[in-house]
């Protein structure tokens, strides 16, 4: 789903600019009130998992293949707002180190892959939630019908935008039908992907899991022929439940799917490649302003061994990933600290 540059002209190509960088600027508002101590470093380890599991490309079809897109995910392990963020670290990164996703379409990919993806998912997760009994199952499940959703969703945002602002003269009838239809098989793929890992999660630390905040049932009792309340149990301190283990665990399979698995990815072209390139959408394809790039293509530069080049390059990007990511939600937090702080309290007399 990376649009590269040409596929959508430049007043389009601007106006995304803009609803993209007033999303982003939205985001790291409403990040504050969903970031803490725990959960900031899980942030900026969501982006580097999500930047390692999209370099795991999986076959959807004859001549096709599909990868995370990560909205569903990082709104459920982390908030709408943080997962916006989230999600926009890693496309800023791919865009800048490994040449994936023009970066004149970076506001088109960050509001199609960031924003679409983000706010469907959440608001089908929100609506399911309601509605299923209050368990961590209910999670999972609704998990995997809110990702399953924003992928479709995202395909149709972005048939939105080749029919507004479209370089080539393709019949957008014929346009939405492909992307919708193959993305609802990738979707399916994004579906099993984040269940899976929000149901791992929520297995060890569901205290860190935005989504399932508020979701546990009460324990009963019958006492006397009356069914009672059981009263809850004390909370554990934060700091007797460190989250150290759980951002170690996901930070090393974040290396090895990038450095090792991504190895044998499907190495048919995505979604949206095999789309544009059937329906004559990429004729006004430009190249990468960052082509030139030691990383482009997910590739080491002047290492000929496609193992090694590949594998290094995911380390470096989960890496990258993960430090940028970390940088920008700690500051998110303090600010959010330093706003709540005593002194910006305090009234004067």
């Amino acid at each position: 789903m990376h649009v590269p540059d040409g596929f959508i002209n430049a007043p389009v190509s601007a106006a995304t600019g803009v609803v993209a960088a007033g999303a982003v600027a939205l985001s790291l508002r409403g990040a504050r009130r969903e970031l803490d101590e725990r959960t900031a470093p899980l942030a900026g380890l969501v982006a580097a998992f999500i930047f390692a599991v999209q370099m795991l490309n999986f076959p959807v079809a004859a001549g096709t293949s599909g990868h995370l897109l990560g909205g569903a995910l990082a709104a459920i392990l982390v908030g709408p707002f943080t997962g916006v963020l989230c999600v926009s670290v890693v496309l800023l990164m791919q865009g800048i180190l490994f040449a994936d996703g023009g970066l004149t379409a970076l506001g088109v990919n960050i509001t199609d892959m960031a924003i679409v993806t983000t706010v469907v998912a959440y608001a089908v997760f929100r609506g399911l939630v309601k509605v299923l009994p209050r368990t961590r199952r209910s999670v999972t499940v609704a998990s995997f019908a809110a990702a399953l959703l924003s992928v479709p969703a995202a395909a149709l945002a972005f048939t939105f935008l080749y029919a507004v602002g479209g370089t080539t003269d393709v019949a957008i009838g014929k346009v939405a039908t492909a992307m919708v239809g193959v993305h609802v098989l990738i979707g399916i793929g994004e579906a099993a992907i984040t269940a899976l890992t929000v149901g791992a999660v929520i297995a060890v630390r569901p205290d860190l899991v935005y989504g399932a905040r508020g979701l546990h049932q009460k324990l009963k009792l019958r006492v006397n022929g009356e069914l009672v309340d059981v009263p809850d149990a004390q909370p554990v301190p934060v700091a007797a439940r460190s989250h150290r283990k759980l951002w170690i665990t996901g930070l090393v399979s974040s290396l090895v799917l990038a450095g090792f698995v991504s190895f044998y990815a499907s190495a048919n072209p995505d979604g949206l490649e095999k789309i544009a390139a059937d329906k004559g959408i990429d004729k006004q394809t430009k190249e990468h302003a960052n082509a030139d790039s030691p990383l482009a293509d997910y590739g080491v530069k002047d290492i000929e061994d496609a193992r090694l080049s590949g594998g290094l390059a995911g380390v470096i990007g989960v890496g990258v990933t993960v430090v940028a990511g970390s940088a920008v939600f700690w500051t998110v937090r303090r600010r959010r600290t330093d706003d709540t702080s005593p002194a910006s309290t305090s009234t004067s007399v």
